[in-house]
């Protein structure tokens, strides 16, 4: 399936002969689209979090089966986000975008007709199966948009939508919760996602950066010659994008499995404070995201090694929020607690779109949206195994406190040993010379 065609590109001047003039209007609101629809996602995946406890309660599942069901999210998530990272040249994100954020609607029904166990695990295989290519596949199509030098602000606002979609849904979901039921969540959350795949279909376009591929050729459409993945995979730069991305990922699957009973049963907060605080924690991500990347855009333009500007702040902002992570456990107050999962739980945030694109930096545009996917599968493996992990930790421990030390722990572990490969390895100059004399 070919591309829908791009509309009619606004008359800004393009500063070369034959890049495509640069659309503002359409370009901006394609994000703003994109960014909901990343609102949507992040909704979608933390309303079971949100809603444990009284899951818990009525069905009467352990901590480790509560695990196993929020991991099922993450059993075909990378899969199909490798899957359809590999066909990313030959479908449109028009397609691929109200395709996935359609199903999301439909995999929340399954516990609408019935509550059990099963059920649940269905609904969030679907749900992963759906969310897996989400993040990439956005990202692609929004660079579809937006040329080298002007990506930094549009990738920070994308992933904001992460931080915005759990600082609306926590106190959202959370009063639906408690005054409707949970169920109630769901089917909300059903309904806006049917909404926004409708909205999608009817604004949303390729942008003029695409990517079609080339027949039987050994180049890509921009003229780059296609690496072989092997080559690609291997190169410092996109092993240091995965490592920053699994560090920050484990961080991300705790909080939306477990952040939320964390909060209500170790610092005894109501289900409307514990919303609170992670709505805060939202909040600091978001003006993180915001803050950081504009000014790592600028950086680029001004000609600043992305090494400098992109890889070592990802993988320090790894490695502070799992030292925040090692500390929550021994801390005293409340207060510093609280501090420490602000920064343990939301630092990491600036990893995500850094990432991207420190690994874009080393690939031809033709192999962008496989190398997107294959960063986002191996990169948010940590989905299918903290929230069982944690789980079991929770069960085996001598008490519910010590099994949350342990899980904070291991957390941490994994964040500062990730941080710091991604801070070592990522060089985007040094690896995109070397595959090109090697292509």
């Amino acid at each position: 399936m070919s591309s829908q065609p791009s509309p009619q590109l606004a008359p800004e001047a393009s500063g070369d002969l034959g890049v495509p003039a640069f659309d503002r209007h359409r370009a901006w609101l394609v994000t703003a689209l994109i960014v909901t629809f990343m609102v949507v996602n992040f909704a979608d995946k933390s309303v079971l979090g949100l809603a444990a406890g009284p899951i818990m309660d009525e069905l009467d599942i352990s901590h480790s089966t509560y695990g196993l069901i929020s991991s099922s999210y993450s059993v075909l998530f990378s899969l199909s986000g490798l899957v359809v990272g590999f066909f990313s040249s030959r479908l449109s994100s028009r397609v691929l975008l109200f395709a996935m954020c359609l199903v999301w609607g439909l995999a929340q029904l399954p516990v609408l007709i019935v509550a059990t166990v099963p059920t649940l695990v269905a609904g969030r295989l679907l749900l992963g199966a759906a969310e897996g290519p989400a993040t990439p596949m956005s990202m692609h199509a929004l660079y579809k948009w937006f040329p080298v030098g002007r990506r930094g602000l549009p990738s920070a606002l994308q992933i904001s939508g992460a931080a915005l979609g759990t600082l609306v849904a926590a106190p959202v979901v959370t009063w639906l919760i408690t005054q409707f039921g949970w169920r109630s969540a769901f089917a909300v959350l059903a309904v806006v996602s049917l909404v926004w795949s409708s909205v999608w279909w009817f604004l949303g376009h390729d942008g003029p950066y695409d990517d079609k591929p080339a027949a039987e050729s050994q180049a890509g459409p921009d003229g780059q010659a296609r690496v072989p993945y092997r080559r690609l995979l291997l190169c410092g730069t996109v092993v240091g994008s995965v490592a920053s991305a699994f560090g920050a990922s484990w961080a991300m699957a705790v909080s939306h499995a477990w952040l939320p009973s964390y909060l209500g049963t170790q610092l005894s907060m109501s289900p409307g404070a514990a919303a609170s605080v992670i709505s805060a924690v939202s909040a600091f991500s978001f003006v993180l995201l915001l803050a950081l990347s504009p000014a790592v855009d600028r950086l680029t333009r001004r000609g600043a090694s992305l090494r400098w500007s992109s890889g070592v702040p990802q993988g320090v902002a790894v490695v502070c929020a799992g030292t925040a992570m090692a500390l929550i456990p021994v801390s005293g107050a409340t207060s510093v607690q609280l501090v420490l999962i602000a920064v343990a739980f939301g630092a990491h945030s600036i990893a995500f779109p850094l990432h991207y694109m420190t690994a874009a930096a080393v690939a031809p545009a033709s192999q962008r949206g496989a190398l997107f996917g294959i960063v986002a599968a191996t990169g948010t493996l940590p989905g299918l195994l903290a929230p069982s992990i944690t789980g079991r930790l929770l069960d085996t421990a001598s008490s519910q406190g010590a099994g949350y030390a342990q899980s904070f722990a291991l957390a941490a572990a994994v964040m500062i040993g990730c941080g710091v490969v991604a801070a070592c390895c990522i060089n985007p100059a040094r690896d995109a010379a070397r595959l090109k004399s090697a292509a």
